[in-house]
């Protein structure tokens, strides 16, 4: 029997009102329904956006989205609709969510709320600026990118390097 025994086993047409093609039935395959994944919450970590539509739907495409059992999702589409508050809104409620590990922010959006980035200073979730497609990105602005440097400068100075 070996692998055909165990072929047999994973299929079941039977209880579920579908009949099973003549080839499967006389050789005894039976189909059964596939059931719900599970998907770990507790050990599992989402990366959570806030970009323009084409930058999010680029990553949705990758398979980062998500939507709770609350309907909430995992990012927020901004356009030029969006108010200021609602990115605030959403970037507070990204950076206090202990499912998140990453907020991706594109930096023009980030520049928006600029005060709340350069203000936040927890390691998790991590806040990591990106380009988007009509703003390039501009290493100037990046506050993570100048913490950076920052620390590698006095770092430096107090080594006695440079």
């Amino acid at each position: 029997m070996g692998e055909m025994g165990e072929q047999r086993n994973n299929f079941s047409w039977r209880g579920k009102g579908i009949n099973a093609p003549p080839l499967f039935a006389s050789r005894g395959y039976q189909l059964r329904m596939a059931g719900r994944a599970h998907i770990p919450t507790k050990s599992s970590a989402l990366i959570a956006m806030i970009a323009d539509e084409d930058t999010v739907t680029g990553f949705l495409l990758a398979g980062v989205g998500n939507v709770d059992l609350r309907r909430k999702t995992n990012y927020l589409i901004v356009d030029s609709k969006t108010t200021v508050k609602a990115i605030e809104d959403a970037f507070k409620e990204f950076t206090t969510k202990e499912d998140i590990a990453i907020v991706l922010i594109s930096q023009y959006v980030a520049n928006m709320i600029r005060f709340l980035v350069d203000s936040y200073n927890k390691p998790v979730p991590a806040i990591l600026e990106i380009p988007s497609k009509d703003h390039p990105y501009d290493p100037a602005h990046d506050s993570v990118l100048s913490r950076v440097k920052y620390l590698f400068s006095s770092e430096s100075v107090a080594s006695g390097r440079r």
